[in-house]
């Protein structure tokens, strides 16, 4: 018999969106590694509001959202709470009944003050790493290093000299601006929109963007993120982050750190052999003289390494590709670092429970 496409609501609803989503599905061994790391937050997350007045949103659930937004490539905050209005494993994820109404895409401008201030999303990396399980998992002697370009949100229209001189753009939505025979430098111009973006390019060839340089340290074993650093672009900063990022390792044993020939610099490896690390970076020999010579590329670990820091790359092209991240919505360089660090913990968060597993 024929089923008719009557509509009747119910009065009430006994399903919960626990119910509806799948034993088996990817996403609840990432809640379990999630609310884990959440559940140590909790004291970090108290001297960030007030004591009395109206409750906020709770923070573990805006972060579950960013979260969210990373797995599935949602392009705004605005689309995020849209899906979230409708999508019951978006709530379930989050923490939201299916009656329980969603909070306005302005709550996230507001709180995320609070959680840079608290440093949270680094804070909260540390909490997904520390875990018994994905410790296990960790190397603690070998690591690469690499940068990235991360496109500013900030037209190359607003990079206007610094004295308020020069031509405006033509009147209009996006009015025509002549560049011709203007040298525009990063000592003397500065992004109208985003004063913290710089001019760079990252390679002969390439053009050149407002933009910053995201950094990430990662452990060779599995090829996880351990550690992360946005800074300004300049031509000496990726050495920069990655001496910082060294320095703030647990620990004083010698480790060993691959890196792209961009970092074969004499100087850069002779820090890295006064913090006790083993420079397993790749040589650059073009017209000039590399500073790793036979001490180090003789031992079978400098190979292994050269293989191993290619992952990065994968990294690289995560964050940017599925999570968005090729050209950041934030303005600011605290506030494009935090998102860096937040988006580089969901990469780690889709590996892991395959990692667990085996």
């Amino acid at each position: 018999m024929r089923g008719w496409d009557a509509k009747s609501d119910a009065l009430f609803s006994y399903v919960s969106c626990e119910a509806r989503v799948p034993k088996d599905h990817p996403l609840r061994p990432i809640r379990r590694i999630v609310d884990e790391a959440l559940a140590a937050l909790s004291p970090e997350f108290e001297p960030l509001y007030a004591k009395f007045g109206r409750p906020s949103i709770p923070p573990e659930r805006l972060l579950r959202a960013l979260l969210l937004q990373a797995f599935y490539s949602v392009r705004s905050e605005l689309q995020l709470m849209e899906q979230l209005d409708y999508n019951l494993l978006y709530r379930w994820f989050v923490g939201l009944s299916l009656d329980a109404a969603v909070w306005d895409a302005t709550v996230f401008t507001k709180n995320r003050e609070r959680l840079i201030e608290g440093d949270i999303a680094r804070k909260f990396m540390a909490a997904v790493l520390n875990q018994g399980q994905v410790k296990a998992l960790l190397s603690d002697d070998h690591f690469s290093v690499d940068g990235t370009l991360i496109e500013a949100w900030a037209s190359i229209k607003s990079f206007r000299p610094k004295d308020g001189s020069g031509e405006p753009p033509a009147a209009g939505r996006n009015g025509d601006r002549d560049f011709h025979g203007e040298k525009r430098r990063n000592q003397t111009h500065a992004s109208t929109t985003d004063p913290d973006a710089r001019l760079y390019r990252k390679g002969p060839g390439q053009p050149a963007k407002l933009a910053y340089l995201g950094h990430v340290l990662m452990e060779n074993r599995h090829a996880l993120v351990v550690g992360t650093r946005l800074t300004l672009a300049t031509g000496t900063a990726e050495r920069e982050a990655a001496l910082a990022m060294v320095a703030d390792r647990p620990g004083n044993h010698r480790i060993t750190l691959g890196a792209d020939k961009a970092y074969d610099v004499a100087e850069f490896v002779g820090d890295l052999r006064a913090y006790n690390v083993t420079p397993h970076v790749a040589q650059n020999t073009t017209n000039r003289r590399s500073a790793i010579d036979g001490r180090t590329t003789r031992h079978p670990g400098y190979a292994v390494s050269g293989r191993m820091r290619k992952r990065i790359e994968e990294v690289f092209g995560w964050t940017k590709g599925a999570a968005g991240f090729r050209k950041t919505q934030h303005r600011g360089l605290v506030r494009v670092g935090w998102m860096f660090t937040l988006t580089a913990t969901a990469y780690n968060l889709i590996r892991l429970p395959k990692l667990i597993a085996a």
